[in-house]
């Protein structure tokens, strides 16, 4: 399958070409967006053209004995392996986003048919291992994740992938967390370079009273782009944590919307960057204040170091307000890691790259910390080191 196939193409064309039958509101709304492209805002900076007008192969996502693990684990889109007791489905997709401003994501609606529905039960630590393991694939799957009232959720996510390469991976949450709830969702991800290339489009709804606090750490090369949209109802809240550390000539990042509708909704957003060889990192990002979503307090701010001069970040931190009764800053800051403290720390015996560690820990280190369970900050430590050294050999 090349999906560039798609661009342009009529309602009736798609549906033709997808071989999608009764699915009308899909179709139309992905007819109208159409495949995303260098002009389209959210992928401005991230080359999601040529990752579409390749010749994939396809996979029959058919469903599989779940064997019993302390895991969830999706192997290409399809779950093998759960938490005894824990409510995984695979089946039609129910109630989802008419209003998103991504077509990707109504493109991996259409190309899965049948989601993955995950159901959390009680106060609940979830982990979610996804593993990838065909080379010159289209991967395309969607998880519909819910929690219930009152309760509190955390979710590890993590990603491998065997001996691989050249694979498309277009995957993503319609996650609803319920009223007078918490979901702290944990995302890891490690890539290495020409394995596989990921567009992630997801929709988050926060009801009336509920958190979200979502934490997310990605390190390595390739081409990867998260795609979020989150809407908050009154009273509720979210702390989006963002953390790049890049290297090769990777090209990574966040293009998201949070938008603000029920009173008293709250939102932080913060995304600090580490950029090494010639890579890019993206941060776009908008918060949208509604006419409806009175005393909200909006924050959001973007720092990125850059340790060659190839090195390239896109921020684009923005605001859309709506009404004046709020309070809202948003701020971004570029630079380098600072001379004088590289040289006080070589002074004291300790080597160059040793020193640049340290600095680039401590500037990261105020997002790692918010991740309260001490074996998946060793985790995140550990994969950070993994990449850093490979990026500083000699």
């Amino acid at each position: 399958m090349n999906l560039i196939t798609l661009k342009n193409k009529s309602t009736q064309e798609v549906a033709s070409a997808l071989n999608v039958e009764g699915r009308e509101l899909l179709l139309e709304k992905f007819a109208s967006l159409g495949l995303p492209h260098k002009m389209t805002e959210e992928y401005h900076y991230f080359d999601v053209e040529k990752l579409l007008n390749v010749d994939y192969k396809t996979l029959d996502y058919l469903p599989k004995s779940i064997e019993e693990s302390d895991k969830i684990e999706i192997v290409d889109g399809v779950v093998t392996k759960a938490p005894k007791g824990m409510r995984v489905h695979f089946e039609p997709a129910g109630i989802l986003d008419m209003d998103h401003f991504d077509g990707l994501y109504y493109l991996g609606h259409l190309l899965s048919p049948r989601t993955i529905k995950i159901e959390i039960d009680g106060d609940s630590e979830v982990e979610i291992l996804h593993r990838f393991t065909q080379s010159n694939t289209l991967i395309n799957y969607r998880i519909v994740l819910a929690n219930q009232a009152n309760r509190h959720t955390l979710v590890y996510e993590n990603f491998e992938a065997d001996n691989i390469e050249n694979s498309l991976v277009l995957y993503g949450y319609d996650m609803h967390i319920a009223k007078d709830s918490t979901l702290r969702l944990v995302r890891l991800q490690t890539m290495k370079d020409k394995q596989y290339s990921m567009v992630a489009s997801h929709k988050i709804n926060v009801a009336k009273n509920a958190n979200a606090i979502l934490k997310n750490f990605d390190f390595g090369g390739d081409q990867a782009l998260q795609v979020l949209k989150v809407e908050l109802a009154e009273r509720a809240h979210v702390d989006a944590g963002h953390l790049l550390y890049l290297n090769d000539d990777s090209k990574r990042g966040t293009a998201s919307q949070i938008i603000h509708r029920g009173e008293h909704s709250t939102s932080k957003q913060i995304a600090k960057n580490i950029l090494d060889a010639q890579a890019r990192g993206i941060f776009d990002a908008l918060i949208r204040v509604e006419h409806s979503a009175k005393f909200t307090k909006a924050e959001q701010n973007a720092k990125s170091i850059l340790l060659h001069k190839k090195a390239y970040m896109a921020s684009k931190p923005q605001l859309e307000i709506y009404i004046d009764e709020l309070e809202a800053s948003h701020g971004s800051t570029t630079g380098q890691l600072d001379e004088k403290q590289l040289f006080y720390l070589q002074s004291r015996g300790i080597s160059y790259i040793e020193a640049r560690k340290i600095l680039v820990i401590a500037f990261a280190n105020t997002l790692i910390e918010e991740v309260k369970d001490t074996r998946h900050q060793d985790r995140i430590k550990a994969a950070f080191e993994a990449v850093f050294y490979a990026s500083n050999k000699g």
